[in-house]
């Protein structure tokens, strides 16, 4: 199920992790703070067996207008799993007025990007709290740098990986469709957002699909046809977790 991950495939996350704080502590004394919360993100406890069982976690990944939100609903609704969505859990966190939702703010102002340690802390926490554990955890990571801090601080590895894969034209339909009047979904700036997923997240379905992890799920047809091919990669899980009980 979950596989503990060695150290020493870290170094060069280590390297970036370093340069990341000493930028922050030669920076203002609100990003010397920052420096300090992301530091106590990232010393988490790796997942740990709740009740005799492992945490089951499948990571869903596609494009923007993938409709893999869509089908996390169907997944939640058929096989009793807890959705995690990594959007919403950095969005929530932000207007808690925590320490931590400050430094997400102030760091999404200033233009840089949510270090990987927060987003896993965030997670993490969300998944210790439950007591379900069967996880999706939908739109992370987004990167290699996201998947190797994930491996890292909870030491463990996903059991499925389901990827949406849709045409970039019907993405951008959707995304138009269904976000009439915003200003930022014009078909330039969606196309954008298809590139940056493109690759950033593609390389992380390659790492994962070479492990044998990846589902392909063809996104195009309606929401209950995609889900029919969703359907027999969890009944296959659980037959699974029966033969092995």
């Amino acid at each position: 199920m979950w596989r503990k991950v060695t150290a020493t495939s870290f170094s060069s996350l280590k390297s970036s992790v370093f340069f990341t704080r000493l930028h922050l502590q030669q920076a203002s004394k609100h990003n010397a703070a920052s420096a300090s919360a992301v530091s106590r993100f990232a010393t988490v406890a790796p997942l740990q067996e709740k009740d005799g069982r492992c945490p089951f976690i499948t990571f869903v990944l596609g494009g923007p207008g993938s409709g893999k939100g869509t089908q996390c609903i169907k997944i939640v609704e058929t096989f009793g799993f807890k959705h995690l969505s990594a959007g919403d859990l950095l969005r929530r966190e932000m207007v808690s007025n925590s320490e931590y939702g400050s430094m997400i703010l102030n760091t999404i102002k200033e233009g840089r990007i949510v270090p990987s340690e927060v987003t896993v802390k965030l997670i993490l926490k969300e998944m210790e709290s439950s007591d379900n554990h069967k996880f999706l955890i939908d739109g992370f990571p987004r990167s290699e740098e996201n998947r190797i801090a994930f491996e890292k601080i909870s030491g463990a590895e996903p059991d499925v990986v389901l990827f949406f894969d849709c045409p970039e034209d019907v993405m951008v339909k959707r995304v138009l469709s269904r976000n009439q009047g915003r200003i930022d979904d014009n078909i330039d700036t969606i196309k954008k957002r298809l590139k940056v997923f493109e690759a950033l997240n593609l390389p992380v379905i390659d790492y994962y699909a070479k492990k044998g992890k990846v589902h392909r799920i063809n996104a195009v047809g309606t929401v209950d046809e995609i889900f029919e091919q969703v359907r027999p990669v969890f009944k296959a899980c659980e037959q699974k977790a029966l033969n092995r009980s």
